[in-house]
């Protein structure tokens, strides 16, 4: 699995609507200390998902990095 960061714990909860209401496949995790992220929450997604994620995340507005375990 990837992983997305977030600057804010709003904008981790606003991705996983996001990706349900688009029926993809994600869970809320801890995000890693090696991701440098301000916020706690993670997003882990599969990777074939990853295209669709990121497009969907993009249109929204949702701010986001990519962490590669």
């Amino acid at each position: 699995m990837k992983l997305l960061v977030f600057d804010t714990t709003h904008h981790a909860l606003w991705a996983e609507e996001i990706a349900r209401n688009k029926g993809l496949a994600v869970d809320v995790v801890p995000a890693p200390p090696e991701a440098d992220a301000r916020c706690d929450l993670a997003l882990a997604f599969l990777e074939e998902d990853e295209l669709e994620l990121i497009a969907s995340l993009d249109a929204a507005g949702v701010p986001f990095r990519l962490h590669m375990r």
